[in-house]
């Protein structure tokens, strides 16, 4: 790493560690991801706990809740303090216009084909203001009580690994974000529901820490609009190889039965591994509405 990366690592390893009254947080990783315990998330939060929740949230983009035995209303109260709750379009193609909308359904069986989220991406990028926060429910583990971990990227720190030329080479570009991308690239077919599709900044800033995130994912990023076909293509794949190859900004979830995860969908990407086929796993994702993403 050169040497204005590590100022960014050394900035965020050496940072004085925050106090809490109501939670304790135990970082899971020097760079991202905590766990929240002393709270039960059924139960009605006091201003106080909710407020310690979101400021531990935001120091470390994604935080786990373990024991969480929740019913579909309080998942979903949960999100609601947060925001208006977001409806994903394959929610509701699933269940044809009926039924629960608020909450995604996450699953694998030996009858899966494929899987949601098996390759690095950010939520729904392609939505005029995507998701904000995503919180993942797992109700049900692989039978070998192992697997199916997700792994989470910190892009503060993609953006920081970058070298100076470069972040002023990406300022001002914008890149469009199409929903039928996962499905006529990773899953092999075009859908017959028109997706959201929207144009981005490559570079976009936190509305509410203020820092600077790179905004591309191999999910959803078709193309930076500036820019021919190859040269697009060309620095796209330099961007997404970031996370690829740069464990150090990652973390792992281990799931255990009625965790919950919650992510900043706005600094973070996410990769869930399929490593227990032909084993099931399941659970609900609950998604808060987001503000339009801006340099």
């Amino acid at each position: 790493m050169h040497k204005q990366a590590l100022s960014a690592i050394e900035a965020r390893v050496t940072k004085p560690s925050t106090s809490y009254e109501t939670i304790k947080v135990t970082p899971i990783s020097p760079l991202i991801g905590a766990e929240i315990s002393g709270i039960d998330l059924s139960r009605d939060l006091s201003n106080h706990q909710f407020d310690e929740i979101h400021r531990a949230f935001l120091e470390h983009s994604v935080v786990i809740f373990r024991d969480q035995n929740l019913t579909a209303d309080q998942h979903k109260d949960f999100g609601r303090r947060f925001g208006k709750l977001h409806v994903h379009a394959l929610q509701v193609i699933r269940t044809e216009g009926q039924g629960e909308h608020e909450r995604l359904e996450v699953k694998a069986t030996q009858a899966s084909k494929y899987v949601a989220g098996e390759a690095w991406h950010t939520d729904v990028s392609c939505d005029l203001e995507p998701p904000k926060i995503s919180m993942l429910h797992i109700d049900t583990i692989p039978e070998i009580g192992l697997g199916g971990d997700t792994l989470f990227a910190n892009m503060y720190l993609a953006y920081d690994l970058l070298s100076d030329p470069m972040k002023a080479f990406l300022e001002g570009l914008t890149a469009i974000h199409d929903g039928a991308l996962p499905y006529t690239g990773a899953y092999g077919y075009k859908p017959d529901t028109p997706f959201e599709r929207h144009e981005h900044p490559v570079v976009v800033r936190h509305p509410e820490t203020g820092k600077k995130v790179l905004f591309v994912n191999r999910g959803f990023t078709s193309h930076i609009v500036q820019l021919t076909r190859q040269e697009s293509a060309d620095i796209l794949e330099m961007l997404f190889r970031i996370v690829e190859i740069t464990p150090a900004i990652t973390c792992r979830m281990r799931w255990t039965p009625n965790s919950m995860v919650m992510w900043d969908n706005r600094c973070t990407q996410h990769h869930a591994l399929w490593d227990y086929f032909p084993l099931s796993r399941h659970g609900w994702r609950v998604s808060v509405v987001g503000e339009r993403p801006s340099a």
